[in-house]
């Protein structure tokens, strides 16, 4: 049975979850409960082989202006019981890291403001596309912490190359949605009311590929951004074709290839 959240919700399109997050009034801001929520749902994807990607987007006016700063403040709950040790700052970095952690891809449908923690849920997916109303920042060095939170400083320079990454964390600036494409931050801008349709293009591209062909794929192409050779990297290749080439799938694919028709993949 599906759960049912209070922060977050999730619609289910055939292999395809569509999460929303779902504090509109206060611009999706991250609370306990939504971290609570998005980490029994990521938590939750590494062994759910009924979905293959994972759409998210923002109820409202913005994707997810950050933490929730009055929430936190007049909070008297200090002694978090998770997160490493760290208390929430652990239980909220706990998310991003379950989101690269599951198999399967994310994309990220950004309008309005996606600052700080928002920015990191932008950040942690696979695939970004931007609404042309989409404002992204590291707002936490506008708060007098660090502008290193939440997997920013290991995904931005990753994403735009040390001098942009620096510029934007440096300063707390905010890049809008032509420079996020110019960028390469975002995949596409698009107009807002057409991010939806936007993404179904990726989906349905992703749905034509086997199971096993796209979980591993987004697993090797993490592992190799961060290998430490050309031989790591063609080593976790090698493990992963070796691994797929056991599929019946294959056979369906390259059939499929030598008739001119779309492959009909069993779930493997």
């Amino acid at each position: 049975m599906q759960k049912t959240y209070e922060t977050i919700s999730i619609e289910k399109r055939g292999k395809v979850d569509w999460l929303m997050l779902n504090r509109p009034d206060s611009l999706n801001a991250i609370n306990l409960k939504m971290v609570e929520e998005l980490n029994d749902y990521f938590g939750n994807l590494y062994n759910d082989g009924t979905v293959r990607v994972v759409v998210v987007k923002g109820a409202g006016r913005s994707f997810s202006a950050g933490l929730d700063i009055k929430s936190r403040h007049d909070s008297t709950d200090t002694a978090i019981p998770f997160g490493g040790g760290f208390g929430f700052q652990g239980y909220l970095a706990d998310v991003y890291i379950k989101m690269r952690r599951c198999p399967q891809p994310i994309i990220s449908l950004v309008h309005g403001a996606a600052c700080g923690g928002g920015f990191a849920f932008a950040l942690a997916s696979d695939i970004r596309i931007a609404g042309a109303s989409a404002r992204m920042n590291a707002a936490f060095i506008k708060l007098g912490l660090s502008a290193c939170d939440m997997g920013v400083s290991y995904f931005l320079p990753r994403l735009v190359g040390a001098s942009v990454a620096s510029e934007l964390m440096l300063t707390g600036r905010f890049i809008h949605a032509p420079r996020a494409l110019a960028t390469g931050l975002v995949s596409e801008v698009v107009p807002d009311e057409d991010l939806e349709k936007a993404a179904q293009s990726y989906v349905d591209e992703m749905l034509d590929t086997s199971p096993m062909g796209l979980r591993m794929t987004k697993e090797g192409l993490a592992m190799a951004i961060d290998a430490s050779s050309l031989e790591a990297a063609m080593a976790i290749e090698n493990r992963n074709q070796l691994m797929t080439s056991k599929s019946p799938n294959v056979a369906e694919g390259m059939a499929a290839f030598l008739e001119k028709r779309k492959p009909v993949y069993a779930d493997d």
